[in-house]
């Protein structure tokens, strides 16, 4: 099978079941964003070495994999996101028991890892902002959008504690 369909020619694509938007669409762009989350996750991945770090955020783009299927248009319940950002807020914690007391603004970076860290944080972040629009936008309310708000938005947290921890005391503080 081919990869190309040649569908999206004319400046349109399709949503889960068959719809056609403009591919500038808010819900892409929505979509779109995880996707961009998810592919740099791996980029990110890749330079890691610690095989546990490595299997989480393996984990986590397939967890984006359901969002995208979601924000696509796809009826699924996303439940178990809830539990996902228990696990954010432990790891969170973990980290920040060993990281010094944070008191100023940092500086994106200090280690090529804590750059990647930083990045995933505002690529994470611009997702989120996607999303909120997508569902105001479309005026979506449910549980769903509550769970992937959350999500997002603990997931950004959870990549700047662990940009602060790859950066080895490097930090450049404002």
């Amino acid at each position: 099978m081919a990869i190309y369909t040649k569908t999206g020619d004319r400046g349109e694509t399709g949503l889960f079941g068959g719809k056609r938007v403009k591919k500038y669409d808010i819900q892409i762009k929505a979509y779109g964003a995880v996707d961009e989350l998810s592919s740099y996750i791996g980029l990110v991945s890749s330079h890691l070495k610690n095989k546990e770090e490595i299997l989480f955020l393996i984990n986590l783009q397939k967890d984006l994999y359901l969002l995208m299927s979601f924000l696509s248009g796809a009826k699924m319940e996303l439940s178990g996101l809830e539990s996902k950002v228990g696990e954010f807020e432990r790891r969170i914690d973990n980290l920040e028991k060993a990281l010094p007391k944070l008191t100023r603004f940092i500086l994106p970076g200090g280690t090529e890892t804590a750059s990647w860290f930083h990045l995933l944080r505002v690529i994470c972040r611009r997702a989120e902002r996607q999303a909120v629009r997508f569902f105001d936008e479309k005026k979506i309310v449910n549980k769903n959008r509550d769970a992937i708000l959350q999500y997002l938005n603990r997931l950004s947290d959870l990549f700047f504690v662990m940009a602060r921890s790859h950066a080895k005391n490097k930090e450049i503080v404002t």
